[in-house]
């Protein structure tokens, strides 16, 4: 990679167009928080001159320190040498209006979930009657959380098998200073969850197939595989919430999942189980619905 120069970083605007055109020549892959190089540019950017991105263009002119320029360039080049998503460089994702604390041993939080728990799975549910919410499969705890925000008088559990993205989870439970609301549990899916009923169940699940695995970007090969791969077509952790699901579910509670590209398989597999599919104003899909009484045996 050619180095920045310090007329190429001299001012916020400045480095933005160099890393954009850096990113750009070497062909990274973006889908962890950005799809595209002047975003994941600008973001490097603001996050190394801790600008908020409410000011947007209006700190274009800003100056930058000799020591900013030098950070910069630094986490450029390990951005574009090792493929490095840019969350794990500058330890921090946005997630439903949430800055949120992330590295390597969890997955980047990217998932369209966000937009349904901002509009609080409407019409899917009275967001009056929630009292209780389960994340499975939890991380960094980016669902968790911004379901803890969108239902304020509700509890919120937040389960994952592994303990090093537990302890990501907690980090953020504290710093939204949700401690009182949202509790961590050490589960695989349901198994140490206690016997109790919960309005919403939302799970972000391993669904990678294995053929897909192998062809997964750089980038993604950086992020825990517990948190991607889920045996040969990608279906084993779904498969077991929906087996389990309903016994946790209250009589009027939902069911929501992301299994991204594997809707395909899944509705294959699944043919008659009849799952809503909402829509997605800020792209990507892939999420379904299903109501308590759709998952009777």
């Amino acid at each position: 990679m050619q180095p920045l120069s310090h007329t190429d970083t001299a001012t916020v605007g400045a480095a933005i167009d160099a890393c954009t055109r850096a990113l750009r020549r070497a062909r990274v892959h973006f889908g962890h928080g950005t799809d595209n190089a002047r975003d994941e540019a600008a973001e490097l950017v603001f996050a190394v001159a801790r600008i908020p991105h409410e000011l947007g263009q209006d700190a274009y002119g800003r100056p930058l320190k000799a020591s900013q320029r030098a950070r910069i360039a630094a986490l450029l080049a390990r951005r574009i040498g090792e493929r490095l998503p840019l969350p794990y460089l500058t330890r921090r994702a946005f997630f439903a209006g949430m800055e949120l604390y992330v590295d390597e041993r969890v997955l980047v939080p990217r998932s369209p979930i966000a937009e349904l728990a901002l509009t609080r799975f409407a019409p899917w549910i009275e967001a009056r009657r929630v009292r209780r919410i389960l994340d499975i499969g939890t991380g960094s705890g980016a669902i968790a959380l911004a379901c803890a925000q969108a239902f304020p008088r509700a509890y919120v559990d937040a389960a994952d098998i592994s303990p090093a993205a537990l302890t990501v989870c907690r980090r953020n439970v504290r710093k939204l200073r949700l401690e009182g609301r949202v509790r961590t549990l050490r589960s695989d899916h349901f198994s140490a969850v206690p016997p109790c009923r919960y309005d919403i169940i939302v799970s972000n699940p391993p669904y990678v197939g294995r053929a897909e695995m192998r062809r997964l970007p750089r980038e993604y090969r950086h992020e825990p595989v517990l948190g991607l791969a889920s045996g040969p077509d990608g279906l084993d952790s779904v498969r077991a919430i929906l087996r389990d699901a309903r016994r946790f579910l209250t009589s009027r509670g939902i069911l929501v999942v992301e299994v991204g590209n594997t809707e395909d398989v899944l509705l294959r597999a699944l043919p008659r189980m009849p799952f809503i599919w909402p829509d997605i104003a800020m792209g990507g899909g892939g999420v379904f619905l299903l109501r308590a009484e759709d998952l009777e045996t």
